[in-house]
Order: C-alpha cells, then sequence, then structure tokens
C-alpha cells in the first residue's frame, strides 16, 4: 500500500471510530500507528494465544524494550 492510501485508511478508521459505535481490531507489530489511531486495550498475542493485556502504555513499553521476553517465553 502507499503511503497516501495509508493516510486515507487512517482518516476511515478515525472517522468510525468517533461518529460510530464501532470498534476497531488493529493487528500491528509497530506502535508508529498508534499515532493515529489510540487503543484503549493492547493484547501481546504468542502462538495464538493472549500472554499480556494493558493500555496503551503497553504499546509504549513493547515498543521500548521489544518482543524478545514473549519469544524467549514461547521456546
Amino acid at each position: 500500500a502507499s503511503a497516501a492510501s495509508d493516510v486515507y485508511k487512517r482518516q476511515g478508521v478515525n472517522r468510525a471510530l468517533t461518529n460510530t459505535s464501532l470498534g476497531v481490531i488493529l493487528i500491528t507489530h509497530y506502535t508508529r500507528i498508534l499515532g493515529y489511531i489510540k487503543p484503549d486495550f493492547v493484547h501481546v498475542i504468542v502462538n495464538g494465544k493472549i500472554v499480556e493485556s494493558g493500555g496503551p502504555e503497553l504499546a509504549d513499553r513493547l515498543e521500548n524494550e521489544g518482543y524478545d521476553r514473549y519469544v524467549n517465553q514461547a521456546a
């Protein structure tokens, strides 16, 4: 996808969140998108199971510390 189409997608998601009662499930490995879309909940999934849950602060921690402890946990 191009950068321009990403902008339109973010705007569409934000419109849906602001103007409707719809929810969004966003799956990402990168927190950059969270600068545009504020999560209520963040879940870490390893091997199909939720291994940790939190709020936006969990996304910040993952950005700073990485996923190594979850990868090592799964091994």
